[in-house]
């Protein structure tokens, strides 16, 4: 895993009190962190300087988390950067998409301080790890 001080990790989330706390959490932690408000200015942060994880809210404005996701793995550049998704939306449609499109994780808030921690550690360590499709109670259909 690279060095914590090095890695840089973006927080997309229209709620900036809860961006603020993850970055908070983040930077005591040692990580470097950077909030953008929303997906496009998350989108032009990542245009500027290519980050090591993103951690990026689903609803928002103008452009929804899934949408900017979507986005990222069409570009070269992008879709090698782990994505951890947090948001507030645990119906199985949304996080079964978020699998879909590759999410190294899932989040549903209210999280703890050593959820997000233990999260992004862990994803950093795994290489961006993609997380597991949801489980819905009964057998895949092949």
């Amino acid at each position: 895993m690279p060095d914590r001080s090095a890695t840089r990790i973006l927080i997309i989330d229209d709620d900036q009190e809860f961006a603020g706390i993850l970055r908070l959490h983040l930077t005591a932690a040692g990580y470097m962190a950077e909030v953008a408000e929303d997906a496009i200015e998350g989108g032009k942060a990542m245009l500027e300087q290519t980050p090591d994880l993103v951690l990026c809210d689903i609803g928002m404005p103008f452009l929804n988390g899934l949408e900017l996701v979507s986005l990222m793995q069409a570009d070269a550049k992008s879709a090698s950067i782990p994505v951890i998704f947090i948001s507030g939306r645990s119906d199985s449609s949304v996080m079964a998409k978020a699998v879909e499109l590759g999410a190294a994780d899932f989040l549903i808030k209210p999280i703890t301080r050593d959820q997000l921690l233990q999260t992004v550690k862990a994803c950093l360590q795994d290489g961006g790890r993609k997380a597991a499709p949801p489980n819905y109670g009964f057998p895949p259909v092949v």
